[in-house]
């Protein structure tokens, strides 16, 4: 069954900690199982077989939407910070 997860860190530059579904339940997998280019924030599709990554992509559509989204609040934030001084 394929599900949704999200890169929340990189420990040791050996393990990823994944947060994997709705309830964001914590799996960690050796770095070398993610796809090129994965780092924290990228969030992918991955499928588990007894606990053990058996298949892992990018979700460019839903990491670059996260980004954006992120870049837009951060901005709104800045923009108001201007305006109070």
């Amino acid at each position: 069954m394929q599900e949704q997860a999200v890169i929340d860190r990189i420990v040791d530059g050996k393990h990823a900690v994944l947060l994997v579904g709705e309830q964001e339940v914590e799996r960690i997998v050796p770095v070398e199982m993610l796809p090129n280019g994965a780092r924290e924030g990228t969030w992918l599709t991955v499928s588990f077989r007894d606990d053990q990554l058996v298949h892992a992509e990018i979700d460019v559509g839903r990491t670059e939407a996260v980004r954006e989204r992120i870049a837009d609040k951060l901005n709104r934030l800045r923009a108001r910070g201007r305006r109070e001084n």
